[in-house]
């Protein structure tokens, strides 16, 4: 076996004491080598590092580079990685967790880890928000307001409760806004809480957006929630979770492989949970079996 990179986001989740970044750091290279391979194991120090590490990684020949963090971290290894043979793993560590949980890998570091060297190999498709990767999820709006919040939380105060909490808050302040979305064709004039733009089918936490997104079929799913009620909005949320949201009045769902997104002012968007701020239009687009991931 060649060399195996781990790049560990330190602040993802909520690391306790015994699962700071000395532990995860002893655990990823003592799986590594008890799999027969030379570990090359790293931390991040602040935005962006992720990327550029897993750039050496493929550089240095490595066949595999593990993302320990959350989908943010995910996405930085996944820029590095994208349309090269190395293949990514993922040791989910984040509040969401979307890409991970909707590939069914396991949720214990260790057998994450040893997934991730000893798993299939599968190409899964890539999305892009004017030059902007993703590889789970997108959005418009009320969650790009919320990410961009999140993302400004220092370590220490992050994790699932956390970002419960700020979208609790931002669902009660939020102004929705108008947007003529063109989309294979199709023309919409809508007023928007949000656009999701979803290569997976979740934001994590079994929450599915997009029941019908997959992730290697070179498509990516539209849903334009158009605004509701605090009372419609907690009808509808049973739906989410059960994975049965379907075309409805109020909500728009479109399979497309482009987008064109304009609205009056610059478009706030976000990309696996990471804060972007467009120009008044933004194109979407999709690059089928972009990146390689390892999964069960």
């Amino acid at each position: 076996m060649s060399g195996v990179a781990v790049v560990i986001n330190p602040i993802s989740g909520t690391p306790r004491r015994h699962d700071g970044p000395a532990a995860r750091r002893a655990l990823a290279e003592r799986v590594v080598r008890e799999a027969g391979g030379t570990p090359y194991v790293t931390v991040t120090e602040a935005s962006g590092h992720a990327r550029a590490l897993a750039a050496e990684a493929v550089a240095r020949g490595d066949a595999l580079v593990v993302a320990w963090g959350g989908d943010g971290t995910v996405n930085e290894v996944a820029n590095a990685l994208a349309f090269t043979e190395t293949a990514l793993g993922i040791v989910a560590a984040g509040s969401g967790n979307g890409l991970a949980f909707d590939l069914g890998l396991p949720r214990t570091p260790e057998a994450a880890l040893r997934l991730a060297i000893g798993g299939a190999t599968r190409r899964i498709d890539a999305g892009e928000v004017d030059g902007s990767p993703f590889f789970n999820l997108a959005g418009i709006g009320l969650d790009a307001s919320i990410a961009a919040r999140f993302a400004r939380r220092g370590a220490g105060r992050r994790g699932l409760a956390a970002y419960a909490q700020i979208t609790f808050s931002e669902v009660l302040r939020y102004q929705p806004a108008s947007y003529q979305i063109e989309c294979d064709g199709e023309t919409l004039d809508r007023r928007a809480l949000f656009i999701a733009l979803a290569n997976s089918r979740q934001y994590g936490n079994g929450a599915l957006i997009a029941p019908r997104a997959r992730l290697d079929d070179g498509r990516f799913e539209v849903v334009v929630v158009e605004p509701h009620s605090l009372a419609r909005m907690a009808v509808r949320l049973p739906s989410l979770f059960r994975g049965t949201l379907v075309d409805s009045p109020g909500l728009v769902m479109r399979s497309s492989t482009r987008l064109r997104v304009s609205a009056e002012a610059p478009i706030a968007f976000h990309v696996d949970g990471e804060p972007r701020l467009g120009g008044t239009t933004i194109e979407v687009r999709i690059h089928a079996g972009a990146l390689s991931v390892r999964t069960p």
